[in-house]
C-alpha cells in the first residue's frame, strides 16, 4: 500500500534465525565493573591490557600499550555528538569539512540521485562508493531499497554511538576494498549502568519540518561481563518546496525570473506545419481551445507539489553484550535492528516523456485540423504521486576475544547484516491504457465503457473514469545482505634496540549478495517511470593481511622516536581475481612535543553488484556518427583516416540519428586502482599545553575508474584518436553494417576508463583552557582543496573541480571549516559552532551567468544545557542562528540550490531533556 502522510505504520517482523541466535549468545545477564571506552587518541596510550583487547586505533591492527596513531584521524566523541544536536549520523558527518559532492539526505527532492531516504557519508567528495564504513571495526552490508552501493547511515540509531573515528587516508591494506578515501569506523557504547531516557523536539522558525525523538537505554554490568539495550525512534515532518523557494528560478534576459517547467497541463504540442501550440488550461474551459505556445504564460510551477525536506521515520531496536570467561577472555555480540519508512513527494506525471503520442489530422480529440504529438501533458487531474520506501535492516555480531602470554591479543568474529526494502510509486500513468484510450475502435466514451475514451488535448477534459482506468500504484522489491568471517592476531613480536616490533596478521571470508526486482509494470516500460531491470549478483572474497611496526631509533638527539609502520593485503574475489595492496608510513617524534608523519599507501574499490549486474536494455538514442560525410574532410585529419580504416564507405552519409545502444551493468569490469599520500605534523608546543597543531597533505590518484560514456562521446573520441587507439574503440563497444556503414551496435555500459587526482590540506586546532571561572575547550579543523581533475578517458581534456559547484555531483569547495566552543562552568554549559563554507564556480557557466559565483557562507549553531538535578539535564539549541538562506545554483533543481552543500530549512530551534538513573 502507499504510504500514509504520518509515517506511523511500524509492523512488528519476526527476527530471522540467525539474528535472533546472535541476540541469545551475546546478550548475557552479569554483574562487576567495565572500563569505559576512551575519548580521545591520547587516552588510547594509557590503557591496561584488558582494554586494549576492547579498542584498536582506527587505520591499524595492532593494539598495544605503545600504539600509536598511524595516519590522520578525526576523532567525535560521545559528547561532541550530544552537543551538535544531531539527530542521524548523517547530519553530523555531513557538517563536516571532511565532507564534500553528494551523498543522499533528506533534502533530495525525488528526482535527486540517491533521493530515496537512504543517507551516506562522502569523504573528500570522491563517491560514497569510495568511503568505507565500518561499525566497531567490521563490515555491513549496504543499505537501502536494493541493490545499493554504500551503507545507508539510517540503520545505525545515533544513541548507540560512543564516538566516531574517521581515518583520514587509503587503507585498502588493513581494511579491504572501498577505504579509497578513508574509513569512517562507528565505535557502540558499552558498560552502561543503570538507565538513560531521551526526548527531543523541534523545528524550524517557520513552523514546518518538525522533528521529534526519543531513546531510551538500559545497561548492567558486572565482572563477568555486561548488557546494554536501547530502544530509538525518531519522525521529522515535510517542509514543503514552495515554501523555500516559491518557483523554479532561470536567467532570461538577464533577469533572474521564474522559468517553471514545460511540462504544461493543458498539454504542449507540436502541429504538422510546426507550430507549437497549448491547449486550454482553465478549469471548466472551452475543451477545443488552443494558442501558440509561451513559456511565460503556459509553464506549470511544481514547486507547491515538491518538498524540500523530505518526512522520514526511523525505529531501532539494538543490543550489545559481553561474557568474560576469564581475565584474558570474552564473548561479545551486537544486534541492530533498524526500521524506516520515508517518502518523497512528487509532483503530478507528465504524459510524452517515455512515450510519443500522435494524434490524426482525424481525431475526434484533435481540434487543429493538423495531425499533431504531443510533447507534454501533465496530469494535473490525477493529483499528485508518492515515491515511497519501507526498509528493515538486521546487523549481528558474535565475536570471540583473548589474550595469552599478556603480549598476543586474538579475535575472532562472524559478522552477518541484511537489508530488505520495498519501494514504489502511486499514482502512475498506465502508457498502454493510454493508448487504448485514444484508439477509437476499442475505446468509449458510453458509461461503464471497460476501456473509456480519453480527450488529453485541453485540462480538465480527463473523466474520473478515465483516471480510474489509467492511474495504478507500482510495488519494487530488493535487498543487500553481507556474510563474513574474520580472525586477527596481533601482538609483541621481539624486541629490537628501539623497542618493540609489533605485529598483526588476520584472515577474512566475505560474501555479499543484493538484488532487486522492478514492478513487472516498470520493467516492461509500461508505467509512466523510467524503466529498470532487474539485479542480481553476488561477490565473495577471502582476504589476507599482515601489518607490522617497527621501532627505528629511540631517544636520539633529534629523534625522539623513529617507527616504521607498513602492511600488506592479499584479497581474491570471484569475480575478478586478486589484487595486493600496501602500505608504507614513518612516525618520527623530533621532540616530545613536535611529531611528523608520511603514509604512501595503495588503495581500491570493487565494483558494487549494481555496476556488475545490473540488466542491460537496448534502447534507441539519438546519437551523431562522425564518419557521416568523412570522404569531404582533408585526408591528414584523424576522423578522415580512421573512418578509411574502418571500412567506412566514400561518401557515407548518417541518415539516420537513432542508434541502437546497449546500456546497463558490465560483468568484465575491473577494480578501481588508487594511490594515496599523506604528510602531516602535528605540534604540542609545551608552552601552551594542552594546545595541539595539526597540519596535513593529502594526494589521492585514481586509475581505471569506473564511468558511463555516452554514445556522442564515444564515437567522436575515437575516430578523433590516433589508429581508433582508446580502449572503448573495438568490436565489443560498436560495430557497423559492412554493406551500408551505419552503426548498427554500441555500447554505453559501464567501463574502467576515468582518471582523476586530488590534492590538499587538512588543518586542525584543539586546545582546553580557562575563561575566568568557565572551562573551553576549542575544536577547529579546516580543509583545503587545491585540486581535483577528472579525465574521463585517455586523451580526454581534464576537468578541474575544486573550487566548483557541479550537477549532480555536489560542491567541491575550496575552503571548508567547521570550529566548535565548548564552555562549562558548575551546572551550566554551552557550545557555539560556526561552519564556514567557501565561495565556489558553477562548473560549466559563463562568468557572467547569474548563479555563475555562489558567495561564501558561514552557518552558526549553538546550545545551552542545565544540569538541573543529578538525573535531569536539559538542552536548548538553535541551529543556522541567523537564518542563513542557500544561495542560486543554477543547475539545481531542489529548491534552486545545492542541497547537499546548503542548508535549505533555514533557522530552526530544539529542545532535549535527558535523564539518567
Amino acid at each position: 500500500m502507499p504510504p500514509s502522510n504520518t509515517l506511523i505504520r511500524y509492523h512488528h517482523p519476526e527476527l530471522p534465525i540467525p539474528a535472533a541466535l546472535m541476540l541469545l549468545a551475546g546478550l548475557v545477564l552479569t554483574s562487576g565493573s567495565y572500563a569505559q571506552p576512551a575519548s580521545s587518541i591520547d587516552d588510547y596510550l594509557n590503557m591496561d591490557l584488558s582494554e586494549l583487547m576492547q579498542t584498536r586505533i582506527t587505520g591499524s591492527h595492532i593494539s598495544a600499550a605503545n600504539a600509536s596513531p598511524t595516519g590522520p584521524i578525526t576523532l567525535i566523541d560521545r559528547d561532541t555528538i550530544v552537543r551538535t544536536g544531531a539527530t542521524s549520523l548523517e547530519a553530523l558527518l555531513q557538517r563536516l569539512p571532511l565532507s564534500a559532492g553528494y551523498a543522499g539526505n533528506q533534502s533530495n527532492a525525488y528526482w535527486a540521485v540517491n533521493g530515496n531516504g537512504s543517507t551516506h557519508v562522502n569523504l573528500r567528495g570522491l563517491g560514497i562508493n569510495r568511503t568505507l564504513v565500518l561499525l566497531d571495526g567490521h563490515r555491513l552490508a549496504n543499505g537501502g531499497t536494493g541493490a545499493n552501493a554504500a551503507v545507508d547511515l539510517n540503520a545505525i540509531p545515533l544513541a548507540l554511538v560512543e564516538r566516531i573515528e574517521i581515518f583520514r587516508d587509503g587503507a585498502s591494506a588493513i581494511y579491504g576494498a572501498d577505504a579509497v578515501a578513508g574509513v569512517v569506523n562507528i565505535i557502540t557504547r558499552t558498560g552502561l549502568a543503570g538507565g538513560e531516557a531521551s526526548v527531543r523536539y523541534g523545528e524550524t522558525s517557520q513552523q514546518d519540518g518538525a522533528e521529534q525523538a526519543a531513546q531510551i537505554s538500559w545497561g548492567t554490568r558486572g565482572e563477568q561481563g555486561s548488557l546494554l539495550l536501547n530502544l530509538s525512534h525518531f519522525e521529522s515532518d515535510a517542509v514543503n518546496m514552495a515554501d523555500r523557494a516559491p518557483c523554479g528560478l532561470g536567467e532570461v534576459a538577464g533577469e533572474l525570473t521564474c522559468v517553471d517547467s514545460g511540462n504544461t497541463i493543458g498539454g504542449r504540442a507540436r502541429l504538422a506545419n510546426g507550430q507549437r501550440v497549448n491547449f486550454n488550461q482553465t478549469a471548466g474551459g472551452d475543451g477545443d481551445f488552443y494558442e501558440p505556445y509561451s513559456a511565460s504564460k503556459h509553464n506549470f510551477n511544481a514547486n507547491s507539489y515538491l518538498n524540500a525536506v523530505n518526512p522520514i521515520a526511523r525505529f531501532s531496536l539494538s543490543g550489545k553484550g559481553e561474557y568474560r570467561f576469564d581475565e584474558q577472555t570474552r564473548l561479545t555480540s551486537t544486534l541492530i535492528y533498524t526500521k524506516r519508512e520515508s517518502e518523497q513527494l512528487a509532483s503530478p506525471g507528465t504524459l510524452g516523456t517515455n512515450r510519443p503520442i500522435s494524434l490524426a489530422t482525424d481525431h475526434p480529440t484533435n481540434p487543429t485540423g493538423q495531425a499533431l504529438v504531443l510533447e507534454r501533458r501533465r496530469l494535473l487531474e490525477a493529483g499528485t504521486r508518492d515515491f515511497y520506501q519501507d526498509v528493515n535492516y538486521y546487523y549481528g555480531l558474535i565475536g570471540l576475544e583473548g589474550a595469552f602470554n599478556d603480549l598476543w591479543h586474538w579475535q575472532t568474529a562472524i559478522n552477518w547484516s541484511r537489508n530488505t526494502g520495498t519501494d514504489g510509486w502511486t499514482n502512475v500513468a498506465n502508457l498502454d491504457r493510454v493508448e487504448q484510450s485514444l484508439d477509437t475502435s476499442i475505446c468509449s466514451n458510453a458509461p461503464g465503457a471497460s476501456i473509456p475514451c480519453g480527450d488529453y488535448l485541453g485540462y480538465g477534459d480527463l473523466s474520473q473514469e478515465l483516471l480510474d482506468f489509467l492511474m495504478l500504484d507500482t510495488t519494487d522489491h530488493g535487498g543487500n545482505e553481507q556474510q563474513s568471517l574474520s580472525a586477527n592476531l596481533n601482538g609483541e613480536l621481539m624486541q629490537v634496540p628501539a623497542g618493540a616490533l609489533m605485529l598483526a596478521t588476520g584472515l577474512e571470508l566475505r560474501r555479499d549478495k543484493a538484488w532487486r526486482t522492478p514492478d513487472p509494470l516498470n520493467r516492461a516500460g509500461i508505467a509512466n517511470n523510467n524503466p529498470q531491470e532487474p539485479v542480481k549478483g553476488q561477490l565473495e572474497a577471502i582476504e589476507g593481511f599482515i601489518e607490522a611496526q617497527v621501532p627505528l631509533v629511540n631517544r636520539l638527539p633529534g629523534i625522539e622516536s623513529l617507527e616504521l609502520s607498513t602492511a600488506v593485503r592479499y584479497s581474491d574475489y570471484d569475480q575478478f581475481g586478486n589484487t595486493t595492496n600496501y602500505k608504507l608510513g614513518l612516525n618520527w617524534q623530533l621532540t616530545p612535543s613536535l611529531q611528523v608523519r608520511t603514509n604512501l599507501a595503495s588503495a581500491f574499490r570493487t565494483p558494487n553488484i549494481p555496476e556488475l549486474f545490473s540488466g542491460t536494455q537496448v534502447l534507441f538514442q539519438i546519437t551523431r556518427d562522425p564518419c557521416s560525410n568523412w570522404s569531404s574532410l582533408p585526408s591528414s585529419s584523424p576522423v578522415y583516416q580512421n573512418c578509411l580504416a574502418d571500412g567506412v564507405p566514400a561518401n557515407f552519409q548518417q541518415l539516420t540519428t537513432s542508434i541502437p545502444t546497449i546500456l546497463g551493468g558490465n560483468a568484465d569490469l575491473k577494480p578501481e586502482e588508487a594511490q594515496t599520500r599523506t604528510l602531516g605534523i602535528q605540534w604540542q608546543p609545551a608552552f601552551a599545553v594542552p594546545l595541539t597543531l595539526s597540519l596535513d597533505y593529502f594526494n589521492i590518484s585514481i586509475d581505471e575508474a569506473i564511468v558511463t560514456i555516452d554514445g556522442n562521446t564515444r564515437l567522436a573520441a575515437c575516430y578523433n584518436s590516433t589508429l581508433l587507439s582508446l580502449p572503448f574503440c573495438g568490436d565489443r563497444h560498436f560495430t557497423r553494417n559492412p554493406n551500408s556503414g551505419d552503426v548498427n551496435f554500441l555500447s554505453t555500459r559501464l567501463m574502467n576508463a576515468a582518471q582523476e587526482e586530488q590534492e590538499g590540506i587538512d588543518i586542525g586546532v584543539f586546545s582546553e583552557f580557562a575563561v575566568g571561572s568557565w572551562q573551553a575547550r576549542l575544536d577547529w579543523e579546516s580543509s583545503y582543496l587545491r585540486s581535483y581533475e577528472i579525465q574521463l578517458y585517455q586523451q580526454a581534456p581534464k576537468t578541474e573541480y575544486a573550487g566548483k559547484v557541479t550537477s549532480g555531483r555536489g560542491s567541491y569547495l575550496q575552503w571548508r571549516s567547521l570550529a566548535r566552543l565548548t564552555l562549562e562552568r558548575g551546572d551550566w554549559s554551552g557550545a557555539y559552532s560556526v561552519q564556514y563554507l567557501d565561495s565556489g564556480k558553477q562548473l560549466g557557466a559563463p562568468p557572467e551567468a547569474i548563479g555563475a559565483r555562489q558567495e561564501s557562507i558561514t552557518y552558526h549553531h549553538v546550545q545551552l544545557q542545565y544540569q538541573a538535578s543529578q538525573a535531569l539535564q536539559l538542552a536548548l539549541g538553535i541551529d543556522n542562528l541567523f537564518d542563513q538562506r542557500a544561495p542560486y545554483v543554477a543547475s539545481w533543481l531542489d529548491v534552486n540550490t545545492d542541497t547537499m552543500t546548503y542548508d535549505v530549512a533555514g533557522r530552526r530551534g530544539y529542545i532535549t531533556a535527558r535523564l539518567t538513573w
